[in-house]
């Protein structure tokens, strides 16, 4: 992952496979799965099933969401349910966080393996210590094919983002989160294989920030500790 917007470089044109004919693990192959809130999956491990969205647009930037009263940016990311798949899950969070539906997208890609992550225990919710560790994720790469305005972070009654923005593909590691960096940067590099080339206009640099609520502000490196993981 690069540390800054100006060492970013960009990723060559590849023809992908088929997103179809990727092997994936889904809840039901996952043996010792627990369910201890909120109806997310936990392993025998610890770990919490999750599925990542880096949704792009024609210039392959990226969507990048600031969290609810925080200085803290990231992509769209949430547990999944028993019985989802990592592809259903993800059409939800991405409703439920983003406000846009299967029609508003295309998959371009996925990850092929879980991508794990400890989460500090100070930053866990104290009813799950003992049962909880971190995170095991399948990375989306999606397009939008939609709209910029087709976006509403306010699609349900408890938003995860306030604000968001197009980001360079390649975004700077200082501001994300230090525990998620390295799922991060193997996410990108794995995913970046399915980027098109991108339009014309796409070489021009474009930097668009979207404030729903009034509060201003960049994204600056992660100082503030981030909300407790779920």
């Amino acid at each position: 992952m690069s540390t800054d917007d100006s060492s970013a470089s960009p990723a060559r044109a590849h023809r992908p496979r088929s997103p179809s004919r990727l092997s994936l693990p889904d809840a039901s192959t996952v043996g010792g799965g627990r369910n201890p809130a909120g109806g997310s999956m936990i392993d025998r491990d610890g770990y919490r099933l999750n599925v990542g969205i880096v949704l792009s647009n024609t210039r392959n930037q990226v969507f990048w969401g600031k969290r609810v009263r925080e200085d803290a940016w990231q992509f769209p990311q949430g547990g999944m349910k028993r019985g989802e798949t990592p592809e259903q899950a993800m059409y939800r969070e991405l409703e439920e966080e983003v406000g846009l539906q299967a029609t508003h997208v295309r998959i371009l890609g996925r990850t092929r393996e879980w991508l794990r992550y400890d989460v500090p225990e100070q930053w866990v919710r104290r009813d799950t210590r003992g049962l909880y560790r971190g995170q095991k994720q399948i990375w989306f790469l999606l397009r939008l094919v939609g709209r910029d305005s087709d976006v509403r972070l306010r699609a349900n009654d408890k938003p995860e983002f306030d604000a968001w923005r197009w980001s360079d593909y390649w975004v700077p590691a200082q501001s994300v989160v230090e525990f998620k960096r390295e799922v991060y940067h193997s996410a990108l590099t794995e995913l970046s294989r399915y980027l098109p080339r991108p339009t014309e206009a796409g070489r021009i640099r474009h930097l668009r920030v979207v404030h729903t609520t009034g509060i201003r502000g960049g994204p600056a490196a992660s100082t503030r500790v981030p909300t407790p993981e779920r």
